[in-house]
């Protein structure tokens, strides 16, 4: 794989609650907004004013759930969880693990809809605007693709792929690549953490979006 999908697979990790959530969360506010949403972590700086003001409010919206998901008090403890030097990237490590959750949980967390339907509908939709994306977001797209993701999140293999190929990307050797076993080692725990923080999430997001969307 060329290192443009390498990249796209790790800034996609870097937001707070990675790309499912931000989907899921976003899909309220329609096509535009969502699409705003999945810009967030493939565009710098302020929204192009050229977009439709939907577009805008759905970048917007993708960073202020990064921040909310920072400071919650659930995902601080989760950090805490790690031992050195594993805890200096807990933050991009539990980016791919509460996704994870996500599928695991997913009729908990979602209403009225499959994940495996969500999953085809959101592709079809960044697809459809792909002369609209960022290069780095078509080529995340394509590694979505490529493994069956979001759905894919579920799997240990794809999880591990996904973690080694994080562990290359970043400028100096870490223990991103080994981070499999040690999450599954405190599984119940972070389990307990993802049930506590994400129905304040989906509450935080609702009004946000309302508000954003006037």
């Amino acid at each position: 794989m060329g290192s443009i999908r390498w990249t796209a697979v790790l800034e996609a990790c870097k937001s707070n609650v990675n790309h499912l959530a931000h989907a899921l969360l976003a899909d309220a506010g329609g096509i535009e907004f969502a699409l705003g949403s999945a810009l967030g972590d493939f565009v710098r700086g302020r929204p192009d004013p050229a977009w439709p003001a939907a577009r805008q409010a759905g970048l917007r919206f993708h960073r202020a759930i990064d921040q909310y998901t920072d400071i919650h008090p659930q995902v601080v403890a989760a950090r805490t969880l790690f031992d050195a030097p594993l805890r200096r990237y807990a933050g991009i490590v539990l980016d791919v693990w509460f996704d994870h959750l996500l599928v695991r949980g997913w009729r908990r967390c979602s209403v009225d809809e499959s994940l495996a339907d969500f999953s085809r509908r959101w592709l079809a939709l960044l697809d459809a605007r792909a002369a609209d994306l960022p290069d780095s977001l078509c080529a995340f797209l394509a590694w979505m693709h490529a493994h069956q993701l979001p759905e894919g999140y579920g799997d240990d293999e794809t999880l591990d792929l996904v973690f080694h190929a994080l562990a290359q990307r970043l400028s100096r050797p870490s223990p991103i690549g080994d981070a499999l076993p040690v999450l599954r080692a405190r599984s119940i725990v972070l389990q307990r953490h993802f049930d506590a923080f994400f129905p304040d999430l989906k509450a935080y997001a609702a009004g946000l979006r309302a508000t954003l969307l006037i």
